[in-house]
């Protein structure tokens, strides 16, 4: 924030900004106060975003079990349960602290099990940002009678927290300048590391109590977050002015800017060059990004590189409990990973190679998740401790990745498309999720379909980057022209670059 905010009255005889980019930095600043708390309050919906989706590691767990001391069949079967009387093992909790022991679940399939989870991120892929929608059904979750009832709510959850993650990188990227909107693009990732790190906290705290307790925990501070965003949080101008909003763009602007400032005077407001409407939902922008040939290709090669990131970021977590480790302190570990995954993000995102990044972790990641699965087939010393290692350095890599791939997609679409575009690799991501959980629970007996599949397809999706082109450093373009124009000259094709 070493750059305060500007007078919004200019000089009648100065040029008029060439970019909305130049526009938002000549006339408030590229990143003031205002900015911040703007950027901070919507960066703090990731934590219930965090914790909303990583819960059902703790509330759909399978917990430990031992045999009755009279039956003596019972230890001589202590590798399988199901095929146990049920006067033979006892849980050693109570059934309450989990779905898996409340409704007895402990011999369904691996469909089953899944469910819930599966669901979650179904309902991310078909949902609309709402974050009331997120508190209310995570209140509701308390209430569920059978894995039927809660497997629906669970769907209902992810429905209102699609696109979270999307709104909140937006807004918190387009009202700053182009020399911080690297750093102000990881804030939103800092608080889904502070959610995610919450969880092992509170379910510590939770242990041997109901699971219903959990997410009463977790949907009272949403509720409350929900006000203070309808409240103190202001839609992006950059996002109005494209749909041709431009008098709340301009207010939006004043209010930033300064609480005294009565007029402005925008030189873009006579420029006439967005000529396109932009999409009003991701399915209408895919029609639009399938139009352009360069845009197909890089919708194509981020969304790639986000299935295979999604399958090992929302999967590591969940195969915790497949690891011979704590499970409190393994899923504060992962939360933690965040932290140096962002903090190489933040400090480096300025330095670093969009594309070579995303490969090397990619790649790294896919190693580290293949050797977990090896590892399981060796009789080797501290078997569980090596295991976990390499689990925190895959899920790290993926965090890495996520980072990266969310900022290099900002940089890769115009402003009219860049919310669509940003929505589907997100999609992409949660559909990796919709496997993982499934594929968690069959890795169980063979690590194969676990910590295998998790590997191979991070590392080998992560190739499609390679024909992406380098954005480090470049202005964002606000229509599918100004894109275009940008690939053409790239191509040496500068003649039939025109602009109206």
């Amino acid at each position: 924030m070493a750059e305060s905010t500007r007078p919004l009255l200019t000089d009648s005889n100065s040029p008029p900004p060439r970019s909305l980019d130049e526009t938002i930095e000549r006339y408030i600043g590229s990143f003031g106060w205002a900015q911040f708390l703007q950027a901070t309050l919507v960066s703090f919906s990731g934590v219930f975003d965090a914790q909303q989706t990583f819960i059902s590691v703790f509330t759909d767990f399978e917990p430990t079990w031992h045999c009755t001391e009279s039956d003596s069949f019972c230890h001589d079967s202590v590798s399988n349960i199901c095929i146990l009387p049920k006067n033979a093992w006892s849980w050693d909790l109570s059934p309450h602290v989990s779905v898996i022991s409340e409704w007895s679940l402990q011999c369904a399939g691996s469909f089953v099990k899944g469910l819930p989870e599966s669901s979650f991120f179904v309902g991310c892929l078909i949902g609309e940002h709402a974050v009331s929608i997120m508190s209310m059904s995570t209140m509701l979750t308390v209430f569920s009678p059978n894995i039927w009832v809660y497997a629906f709510l669970r769907l209902v959850n992810g429905f209102g927290r699609a696109t979270v993650g999307t709104c909140a990188l937006v807004l918190s990227t387009e009202l700053v300048g182009k020399k911080w909107r690297g750093r102000v693009g990881i804030m939103s990732f800092f608080g889904f590391m502070l959610g995610f790190l919450s969880l092992p906290a509170m379910a510590y705290m939770n242990r041997g109590n109901s699971w219903r307790i959990l997410y009463i925990w977790t949907s009272v501070p949403t509720m409350i977050y929900c006000v203070m965003v309808r409240f103190f949080v202001c839609e992006s101008p950059r996002w109005l002015f494209v749909r041709g909003r431009r008098e709340e763009a301009i207010s939006i602007l004043k209010r930033v800017a300064s609480s005294d400032v009565t007029t402005m005077s925008l030189p873009f407001e006579e420029q006439e060059n967005i000529d396109e409407k932009p999409s009003v939902n991701i399915y209408a922008a895919m029609k639009v990004l399938v139009e352009k040939r360069w845009a197909l290709k890089r919708l194509s090669a981020v969304m790639a590189v986000a299935f295979g990131i999604g399958l090992v970021y929302y999967g590591m977590p969940l195969a915790l409990s497949n690891l011979d480790f704590n499970i409190y302190m393994s899923s504060a570990f992962n939360a933690l990973m965040d932290l140096p995954a962002n903090l190489i993000t933040l400090f480096l995102v300025d330095k670093l190679s969009r594309r070579n990044a995303l490969i090397g972790f990619t790649a790294l990641g896919g190693v580290s998740s293949v050797l977990i699965f090896a590892l399981q087939n060796m009789r080797i010393q501290n078997h569980g401790e090596l295991q976990l290692v390499l689990e925190l350095m895959s899920y790290f890599c993926a965090c890495s990745a996520f980072n990266i791939e969310m900022i290099y997609t900002i940089e890769l679409f115009p402003t009219c498309v860049r919310n669509s575009a940003i929505a589907m690799a997100r999609q992409a991501l949660v559909l990796g999720g919709v496997f993982s959980p499934i594929m968690v629970a069959a890795g169980r007996k063979n690590g194969v379909w676990s910590f295998g599949l998790f590997g191979l397809a991070i590392g080998l999706l992560g190739l499609f980057t390679v024909g992406l082109p380098e954005t480090r450093g470049s202005d964002l373009c606000d229509t599918m022209d100004e894109e275009e124009c940008r690939v053409r000259r790239s191509n040496n094709d500068i003649a039939s670059c025109v602009i109206a």
